[in-house]
């Protein structure tokens, strides 16, 4: 069965350029020309990526993210943007995008960063699934609601944070090298996605200071390592 993609990009034009080729590669695609439909045709039907122009009129992409993910935190998220700016970049991977590509772009590029997400999403799947809930030091972890309850203090975490929670609980006492979160979660190396995680890791660490007992350590030039006294 073909992957089906929800593709919202309001140049008409070059969406269905765009549309005509990944269809071409087997998948299935449908085509919107604003976030409002694009959100519409994400509640009624069943897709596995999303590709999501940044700037488009009413609702933009980041917004149209949000939303999607509310929905489903699991799906992957790709923009598709004219912006190279490295705060909106960051921006997107806040929000809990996958990738992201700016225009001009090679399809042949586009058509790759999509197989390799569907590619992890699968192996993803057929992991062994971690325990409903983690209990270190004072801290409780709903996997399944990403709840991180730390005392009488409760945080919903987002995709992004949750993964690399849960990850840092893995290697538990150990060192989480940089390299394998970044490919984990954000499946490539690059200075955008490394600073991206950076953030992600000062936002656990914010949440962590609720708690004297857990901290998390950085091992410099290598990773990280959660320490639970």
């Amino acid at each position: 069965m073909a992957h089906k993609i929800l593709l919202v990009e309001d140049d008409s034009s070059f969406g269905s350029v765009l549309k005509s080729y990944l269809e071409l590669s087997d998948y299935e695609v449908v085509h919107c020309t604003n976030g409002f439909e694009g959100f519409n045709e994400f509640k009624s039907q069943k897709f596995d990526i999303c590709l999501l122009d940044v700037m488009m009129p009413e609702m933009d992409g980041f917004t149209l993210a949000e939303k999607i993910r509310a929905k489903d935190s699991k799906i992957p998220l790709i923009f598709i943007t004219a912006k190279s700016m490295k705060e909106d970049v960051l921006h997107g991977f806040e929000i809990g995008a996958d990738d992201y590509i700016t225009k001009p772009f090679d399809s042949e590029v586009l058509f790759y960063k999509i197989k390799a997400l569907l590619s992890r999403v699968n192996e993803k799947a057929d992991e062994i699934c971690i325990d409903k809930f983690l209990k270190f030091g004072n801290v409780v972890y709903d996997t399944e609601l990403r709840m991180l309850k730390i005392g009488e203090k409760e945080h919903k975490l987002t995709p992004k944070e949750a993964a690399l929670l849960v990850l840092l609980y893995q290697h538990r006492e150990h060192l989480l090298p940089r390299e394998k979160a970044l490919e984990s979660i954000w499946g490539n190396t690059d200075y955008f996605t490394a600073r991206s995680m950076d953030v992600y890791i000062t936002k656990l660490r914010k949440y962590f200071k609720e708690d004297s007992g857990v901290t998390i350590e950085n091992i410099h030039g290598s990773g990280f390592r959660l320490v639970i006294d």
